[in-house]
């Protein structure tokens, strides 16, 4: 008896060519493979360990500077471009491509306190201490040409800060007061004052363009229309804001870095309470800058740390520091995303990775699908204790490590004493505040 059988030879239907491994046919039904979820649980683990192995992000130093750095502005439509001003009146505009100084201008007699960019991008606002506001072109002077300001005016008091509209020919600086100014005119268009010695720091809303806000010498933060003769609201802190920051994709989440090592997400709709409080500095924030998604931002401290934190979650996820970087005065976060820009103390403008443990230049296919399976593995076994263990940790240097020990052992004395207090009390007299509602002390229409 004679039974036909249909064979075929795998290399004529599975290999493409004849150099090509062949194809090994694979049945993913979870029933069939009972050692998954482990074998998932290991790649994760690995994968989450290469992640804290491969963390450098430090990428380079600017250096040029003769004097502290005070602040730094993005350029609105070149990702390369980047402005500096320093203590001693100086103005650096460099190209992070190169990584080098392109352009120093010497704009004022004192201390740069502000600088911002027209919004088209083809001139610069900076204010000092010499009672100045100055707007000079993007590009340098011809040959021969001498450096000249296009515009000048001189106030009669110290101008601490300045913004410009995102749309509109329009600036707004602080000092005694908030001034709203057109380009093309001498005297500001409109000015608010709500019972301030002095304001510190204003910004304008990415979103909602004609809302602005700024923060003040009494602990309060005020927010304005431009549209309005008189301002908005006004509530006050129980410690002084030193500058705040709107999320770029939410028209009313504002988050303002604080003196009491903190920072408030705000929605400005409610402001009797915060809607988030963000820890982890260990001394006064000095500044704050959101990335372009809105799903972070960076905060700069007196602590020589900068710590990157999730929008909604109040602990932060990366703590950047160096050996030599000293007290950090201002950062930004680039407009594609990748990058964290940092000026300190110590004449140094520093370029950080957004994502520390990242690849910096081109991802071959083959490479970018291994690290999108791998953050999904991180992402799916986040919650599990070891893989939580390795993610979270930091090496920190050992000065901060003690000074966060010691931090956290004032804030447990301080927690006792209160309960102690309204243990021994009448009930009632002590109320439990919440450390969310401690922080706003009143609120003004």
């Amino acid at each position: 008896m004679k039974v036909k059988v249909l064979c075929r030879n795998p290399d004529n239907y599975v290999r493409e060519t004849k150099k090509d491994l062949p194809k090994v046919p694979r049945n993913y039904d979870p029933s069939l493979h009972p050692f998954e979820i482990p074998r998932e649980y290991t790649r994760a683990l690995n994968a989450t360990k290469l992640d804290r192995v491969f963390a450098k992000p430090f990428v380079a130093a600017l250096e040029g500077h003769r004097d502290g750095i005070n602040c730094i502005s993005k350029h609105p439509k070149s990702l390369s471009t980047v402005l500096s001003g320093a203590c001693d009146g100086e103005v650096k505009i460099w190209n992070l491509s190169t990584r080098k100084c392109t352009r120093t201008v010497q704009a004022h007699e004192g201390f740069v306190r502000g600088m911002c960019v027209r919004f088209c991008g083809n001139s610069f606002f900076t204010v000092s201490d010499d009672k100045t506001v100055k707007q000079w072109k993007m590009e340098g002077p011809a040959y021969g040409e001498q450096e000249e300001p296009l515009h000048t005016v001189l106030g009669k008091s110290v101008y601490t800060g300045v913004d410009h509209h995102w749309t509109d020919a329009l600036f707004a600086t602080c000092g005694q007061q908030v001034d709203i100014w057109d380009e093309q005119r001498n005297s500001p268009m409109q000015s608010y004052s709500w019972g301030v010695d002095s304001v510190s720091s204003v910004r304008f809303n990415p979103v909602e363009v004609n809302i602005l806000a700024s923060c003040a010498s009494d602990r309060s933060i005020v927010l304005y229309d431009v549209r309005m003769p008189t301002p908005l609201k006004k509530f006050i802190l129980s410690m002084r804001t030193n500058v705040i920051c709107w999320n770029p994709m939410e028209a009313f989440i504002f988050t303002a870095a604080n003196e009491n090592y903190e920072l408030f997400t705000y929605d400005m709709r409610r402001l009797d309470e915060p809607l988030r409080l963000h820890t982890g500095h260990l001394s006064a924030v000095l500044d704050v800058d959101y990335s372009p998604t809105g799903k972070e931002f960076v905060s700069a401290s007196f602590d020589k740390t900068i710590r990157i934190f999730p929008y909604d979650s109040g602990q932060s996820r990366e703590v950047y520091h160096t050996k030599r970087m000293q007290h950090v005065t201002c950062v930004r976060w680039s407009s594609d995303n990748r990058y964290i820009l940092s000026g300190s103390d110590e004449m140094n403008i520093r370029v950080w990775k957004a994502n520390a443990s990242e690849k910096l230049g081109l991802l071959s296919p083959r490479e970018r699908n291994a690290k999108d399976y791998n953050k999904k593995l991180m992402e799916k076994f986040q919650h599990h204790a070891q893989v939580k263990r390795i993610a979270r940790n930091r090496h920190l240097p050992r000065s901060t490590y003690m000074q966060m020990k010691e931090h956290r052992t004032m804030l447990a004395a301080r927690l006792k004493k209160e309960e102690n207090r309204r243990k021994h009390s009448k009930p009632g007299t002590v109320p439990k505040i919440s450390k969310k509602k401690a922080a706003v002390v009143a609120v003004v229409e």
